[in-house]
Parts: structure tokens; sequence; C-alpha cells
């Protein structure tokens, strides 16, 4: 399989539960054929560990994003922050992300989080770079806010979609990508599974989103714990969610592989 060319759509690889074993995930990786990582920033403390990824990683392609679940530890320059990098051409972003809105979190705030996504997509806008969106339990209010923005012309992705199939029109529309994570391989998740099926092929990516979303047990071909001894998810199962979502899909994994990169590289660069 090593020929083949994935494409991980989303991951977290500055996370402090991979970084001990940066350099052996790195080399699985290479040794898989994974050869691109769209790693998310979620708050302001780890966007500089995003960036030294990047320089340190040709595979990575850096995206910074104000995460929902951490817009209250924003300090007062945030904005000029996140500006400045999406300038940067050393900081080599290649999307807005990890952004978005979240109702599902205790204490939620809605309000708040939808002026930062407001502002985010404004930037994304401003930079020409795809927004990278996390929605939880508010995908109603997200459409209408996509709905009243500047979006760039090569749409956005709405990673780990697991939305509900009434609005799927809706973000077509809009030029929504969506991709594919691993959990939605487990037998309880089979609505998300159908929801894809009904997502056309030029719309469909891939992602692991590790250290989480962790697979299905039987599908897991490479095992990590955190130091609390926890299941985390490895990038390198990332060829297990290709394969499993071919199976879903009822497809050829060389061929989904093939229409993955097509998708990958429209909407990224």
């Amino acid at each position: 399989m090593s020929e083949r060319h994935y494409l991980d759509a989303h991951l977290h690889l500055q996370d402090e539960r991979l970084r001990p074993r940066e350099g052996e995930i790195v080399a699985e990786l290479r040794r898989l054929g994974i050869r691109r990582w769209v790693v998310n920033g979620t708050r302001e403390a780890d966007w500089p560990e995003v960036a030294r990824l990047a320089r340190d990683y040709p595979e990575v392609l850096p995206a910074y994003g104000l995460h929902p679940w951490f817009i209250r530890d924003r300090s007062d320059q945030w904005e000029e922050t996140l500006a400045a990098l999406l300038a940067d051409p050393e900081a080599g972003a290649v999307a807005v992300g990890e952004i978005g809105l979240d109702k599902w979190m205790r204490d939620h705030h809605i309000e708040e989080q939808e002026r930062v996504f407001r502002r985010q997509l404004r930037l994304a806008a401003g930079a020409g770079l795809p927004p990278v969106i996390h929605c939880l339990q508010a995908w109603g209010r997200l459409r209408d806010v996509l709905r009243e923005e500047p979006l760039p012309d090569a749409g956005f992705l709405l990673h780990s979609f697991a939305g509900p199939i009434e609005l799927l029109d809706d973000f077509l529309e809009l030029g929504a990508r969506f991709s594919f994570s691993g959990y939605f391989l487990h037998e309880r998740k089979a609505e998300v599974v159908e929801t894809f099926r009904q997502i056309p092929r030029d719309r469909i990516l891939v992602e692991t989103d590790a250290p989480d979303m962790v697979l299905p047990e039987a599908l897991v071909t490479h095992r990590l714990e955190d130091e609390e001894g926890k299941t985390i998810n490895h990038p390198a199962n990332l060829v297990s969610v290709y394969e499993g979502l071919a199976r879903a899909l009822d497809r050829n994994p060389a061929e989904l592989v093939r229409e993955v990169e097509g998708n990958f590289g429209r909407l990224f660069g």
C-alpha cells in the first residue's frame, strides 16, 4: 500500500499527548505513504508549535485557528496575531482552523462563540484560505452564519462531519467539503455513513483527528496510549479509515484514494 498517497485532512500532531512519540509517529506516516497532514491549531498557545512542525516536516500543512472550546482563554491580541500568521509566508498557512460553533460543551456561550467565529471567517476570506470548521449541536446556526459571511472560492471543510442529512444540500450549495473520521466506523454511527453515501464524490476527504476520534478496536492497526494509559488515536490509523470508508461506501479503495487526492488538492492547494 505504500505506493498510494494517503492524505490526512485534519489532525493535531502538536497535541501534548502525541509529542513524546513525535519522531516515531512521523517515521511511520512516511513508511505508509501518508504524504500530507493538515495540522490544526486550536488556540494561541499552540500556534507556534504548529508552525514549528511545518518547518521541521515538509509533509505538514499548517492551519491556525481559535477553537470554540478555547475562546475564553484568548488574549486581547488574538485577532491581530492570527492575521499576522495568515499573512506570513514562513508560517505557511493552508487554512484557518480549527474554528466553529459548539453547543454540546457546558456553558457554551454561543453568542460569544459566534462573534469569534465570524471574525475568523472574515480573516479566512481575506486571506483566500478555506476555513476548517468544527460543529456540534449548532448546525442550523452554522448554516445561517455561513450564508451571511464571505467565504473563499475554494470552499470550506466541515471536519468529522456528523450533521443532519436534512441540511446537507444547504452546506453543499455553500461550498462545503466533508471529512470522514474513523470514529464513524463504529456501528452506532451508521447514520453518519449513510449521510456520506449521499455526499458527492468530489466533496469527500478523510481524516484521523488524532489523537481523538478513536476507531473501533478491530480496525486499529497502530495502538497508542497517553501517559495515563488511556487509548488515543495514532495518526497512522489513517490507512484503516480509508479502507473502512471504502467498504462502507462499496468503493474500490485505490479509487477512493485517487479521488480524495484530487479533492484535497482543490481545497488546500
